[in-house]
């Protein structure tokens, strides 16, 4: 039988941006990633393999268009060189045991794990467990900003502050998933890009949390009421974009929960533009370079 081509993507990079290169395009891409060290230099490459087969020429290029813009404006952020991208092709050998070998249970906090669909996974006593095949939608749960924005939508469920949830930039529906695990009564969870909103249709399925928790493609424009809780986990200028439909959908006294902002400046940008706009800050959580801002609205 003859091999198909898959895409080989191979990117060099200054290391601190390995670990959010390395989240984008394993959930972007449906890829395993594996890492090489130059010993001529400090710099890393990342070898990006494909899983999908014989890629039609207009889907290639917008996928190779969306990381290469994605590498830009990180390099942009992190105030480092752009890294280089290579692309060439690879015969398909054992691809779902290489892609699969780079996605294992984890507890992504303390109580919650994180389960591949592949894995027969038993939960340990009162552990919380959340299936899921991450698909071409971002978000498999590693990142820094996703665990701590977790931190937070506990904190707030919990409390009792979190019935109802708005979860902007979806991705695989991590976020809306374990808010309902937490006991939120109703989420709704948006994203813009089709490839998300079917990914977490399709985990929300698996998961059986359907019955309090939708997936929608609509614009964060289009929502309409009031929200006790809203999550984003998006990045620094998208935020800024969002910042006042974000603040008039949420109900006074609602928590607002915010991540994929960079330490420092983008931080301290964050939490003025929306302190202007009526809301306080409650707590600000840091891992790495990353925060994550639990903020409420004032009454």
């Amino acid at each position: 039988m003859e091999q198909q081509s898959r895409l080989k993507i191979s990117i060099r990079t200054d290391p601190a941006l390995v670990e959010p290169i390395s989240d984008f395009l394993l959930g972007l891409t449906e890829a395993a990633v594996e890492i090489d060290v130059d010993d001529h230099d400090d710099r890393q490459t990342l070898h990006l393999y494909l899983a999908q087969p014989d890629i039609d020429e207009m889907a290639r290029e917008r996928m190779i268009d969306q990381i290469s813009s994605y590498l830009y404006e990180l390099a942009d952020i992190f105030q480092v060189e752009t890294p280089v991208m290579a692309v060439s092709a690879y015969a398909e050998e054992d691809w779902g045991s290489n892609w699969k070998k780079h996605f294992t249970p984890f507890a992504i906090v303390p109580g919650l794990v994180i389960a591949p669909t592949w894995e027969n996974y038993q939960a340990a006593l009162g552990e919380l467990v959340i299936e899921m095949d991450p698909g071409m939608a971002f978000g498999t749960g590693h990142h820094a900003t996703t665990s701590m924005s977790l931190s937070l939508v506990r904190e707030v469920v919990e409390g009792g502050g979190g019935r109802r949830v708005l979860d902007v930039g979806t991705g695989t529906g991590i976020l809306g998933m374990a808010a309902v695990l937490f006991g939120a009564t109703e989420v709704l969870a948006i994203d813009n890009d089709p490839l998300a909103v079917a990914a977490a249709q399709e985990n929300v399925g698996r998961n059986g949390l359907a019955g309090a928790m939708q997936v929608s493609g609509m614009a964060l424009e289009d929502v309409e009421g009031d929200f006790s809780l809203i999550v984003a986990n998006i990045i620094h200028d998208t935020l800024l974009q969002l910042a006042g439909n974000l603040v008039q959908l949420l109900a006074a006294g609602g928590s607002l929960v915010l991540s994929g902002i960079l330490r420092g400046d983008q931080t301290t940008s964050i939490i003025r533009c929306f302190e202007a706009m009526g809301c306080e800050l409650g707590r600000e959580e840091d891992q790495a370079e990353w925060s994550a801002l639990l903020l409420r609205k004032r009454c």
